[in-house]
């Protein structure tokens, strides 16, 4: 049984469709969810996370109707949602947000509650630092407490907007070996415009370009998309959509190699670029 089942599910703000007719389905397993800004991520993790509920559609989690109050109320017991801004209660210590957190999960039972807050804390290397106020942690610490948060009361479903964003290279790590440990027995799904974060951990990635999913698939599905398209040279072809230096001095291009070029070995963001197109990608074009 699928986690997540989408059927032709449409969102519009006034005049704006984000979301146009999306369909797929997830079970165990970590999905990656790539796509420039405005592409509709966030708005379709809101409606896996059940804060947002879609115009048109069917949404299913946990094999209960999103659309249905009761199922939704179950389906809020055994899902964590990491968003993509949070803000904090004003005064509170780490401890006492993830505490005040889990009193909204339903948890009453006092000793075991907090239990599950040192748990989670524990596991998001916050331990240290429970009793800090919220308002002295640096910027990574307060996306690791966001983490914490989602992870009360070991859920089934994860959803997780930009859950990387603030955290250095280190905590990226950490993150993923936590992350990959849990999808082995649960659906986590994963907003990023981190690609080497796809690459790393996510055995499935699915593209949504205009409110569309524009690939599902492995990682080496969507680099093999580029495959023929990348090169090497020392100066900037026709042909080229995107070219940067690289650290060796090279010149990378992506796009339609000349007769004779060097091509080298795609990688996922190759594909992804070609895929949404240079001006949607945020990347800078070379001279």
């Amino acid at each position: 049984m699928s986690d997540i089942r989408l059927i032709a599910v449409s969102k519009s703000y006034g005049r704006q469709q984000v979301l146009n007719a999306v369909t797929t389905e997830a079970g165990t397993g970590i999905v990656g969810l790539l796509g420039p800004n405005g592409a509709g991520k966030s708005t379709l993790l809101r409606i896996l996370a059940t804060v947002t509920a879609p115009d048109a559609g069917r949404v299913e989690l946990l094999g209960r109707d999103a659309g249905d109050r009761a199922d939704r109320d179950e389906i809020r017991r055994r899902l964590g949602y990491v968003p993509q801004e949070t803000g904090f209660p004003s005064g509170f210590t780490a401890f006492e947000y993830v505490d005040y957190v889990a009193i909204l999960k339903e948890m009453t039972d006092r000793r075991a509650r907090h239990d599950e807050v040192r748990r989670v804390l524990d596991v998001t290397g916050l331990g240290a630092v429970a009793r800090r106020r919220v308002r002295r942690l640096s910027g990574g610490m307060k996306q690791r407490l966001v983490i914490a948060q989602a992870l009360l009361g070991d859920p089934r479903l994860l959803v997780l907007d930009e859950p990387t964003v603030g955290l250095d290279p280190e905590q990226r790590l950490r993150f993923r070996d936590t992350i990959s440990a849990l999808a082995e027995d649960r659906c986590v799904v994963v907003s990023t415009h981190q690609t080497e974060d796809v690459t790393a951990f996510c055995p499935r990635v699915v593209v949504l370009h205009e409110g569309e999913v524009r690939f599902d698939g492995p990682p080496r599905g969507l680099a093999a998309a580029a495959a023929g398209r990348v090169w090497v040279s020392q100066r900037r072809e026709p042909g080229a959509r995107l070219a940067w230096r690289t650290a060796d001095g090279a010149l990378r291009q992506v796009g339609v190699p000349p007769a004779g070029a060097t091509l080298v070995e795609p990688s996922l963001e190759d594909g992804y670029l070609l895929l949404v197109g240079a001006a949607e990608s945020g990347v800078e074009v070379a001279a």
